[in-house]
């Protein structure tokens, strides 16, 4: 499913859930092609950096959790992946996990043919199967728990300027501590848990600027300072699709993630893009912007959506689309 830019770009913006209801039928996984650009990123996190990608609190149980991820893999997309409730193939990727046993099913369709394979006999027999679902699909996974509030396991090889060893365990409360103007997200926690755990399906989206081009953003591997060899021109959006997978009688829900980078010149392609883009922008906290690592660039971003929206003639809301001064 792709990112809904108008759903997600609002002014003024606000940090807040967004939650919105999933129609009958719409899939929450995104199957990989083998080499794909996701899954070359997600080889090499789950090859060098697996402790920083693969996470649980200790003594949490996550096998009830992986089955059903299997399971609802298996029936939203019956081509790319099978589960028997003991063995999970991965079909395009010609790789089966069953216990802590990883075999071949057919060859491999780029690089040597076996990298699939290599990467998961790496991982820790318990982390095999969470590392077959995060190779086949583009999403990344987190286990919500209700009971007590807290995230208790996480499989997330494509963090987004976040690090994954630093929220495992915590309360939603504290993992959203740190998000600036988090007001509406701190009030809405325990009632956003017990929404997001309950029978239905939920989604939202999020979205930034980026100067890092890859989709891998931990923060130790990002350069600092920010914004030293990117011009605003030059620049990404990072989007993200989350969503939210029922785990019936756990009092539970997966979380999955699905992050996407595209040039920001293909994105705001359109005056009223560029122009929507702007208003969010322009609306945008002081606390916000430093969060996102806008600040630095909020003048001359402002300045070049500016001009996008007017191109070609008069765009919505044309007369709010000044540049502040530099």
């Amino acid at each position: 499913m792709p990112f809904d830019f108008d759903a997600a770009v609002q002014s003024p913006f606000r940090m807040q859930p967004g939650l919105r209801r999933l129609a009958p039928g719409a899939p929450q996984l995104t199957p990989l092609a083998p080499g794909s650009r996701h899954q070359r990123e997600k080889l090499a996190v789950l090859s060098a950096f697996a402790p920083q990608a693969l996470l649980k609190r200790e003594g949490f149980d996550a096998g009830p959790a992986l089955a059903a991820l299997a399971r609802h893999a298996a029936e939203e997309h019956p081509q790319a992946f099978s589960w028997d409730g003991a063995q999970a193939e991965a079909v395009h990727l010609g790789t089966a996990v069953r216990g802590g046993e990883v075999r071949q099913t057919a060859p491999g369709r780029f690089g040597l043919g076996d990298e699939v394979l290599r990467c998961l006999l790496g991982l820790p027999v318990e982390w095999r199967l969470a590392g077959l679902l995060s190779l086949a699909f583009a999403e990344d996974f987190a286990v919500v728990d209700a009971r007590d509030g807290t995230i208790p396991w996480l499989a997330v090889a494509l963090p987004s300027h976040w690090a994954p060893e630093e929220k495992v365990g915590r309360h939603f409360a504290q993992v959203h501590a740190p998000v600036a103007d988090n007001t509406l997200l701190l009030k809405a926690a325990e009632s956003l848990l017990r929404l997001v755990t309950g029978p239905e399906r939920w989604e939202r989206f999020v979205w930034t600027i980026t100067d890092h081009p890859r989709l891998h953003a931990h923060p130790e591997r990002l350069a600092s300072p920010r914004w030293q060899a990117t011009p605003v021109q030059q620049a990404w959006f990072r989007s993200e699709r989350q969503t939210f997978v029922p785990l019936p009688g756990l009092g539970q829900a997966l979380f999955t993630i699905e992050v996407d980078l595209q040039p920001l010149g293909d994105v705001v392609a359109s005056p009223a893009r560029a122009a929507a883009l702007h208003a969010a922008i322009a609306s945008m906290s002081d606390a916000v912007l430093a969060y996102r690592g806008l600040a630095a660039v909020r003048a001359p971003l402002l300045g070049w959506l500016a001009e996008r929206a007017t191109a070609g003639g008069p765009a919505p809301a044309a007369s709010a689309l000044t540049a502040p001064p530099a």
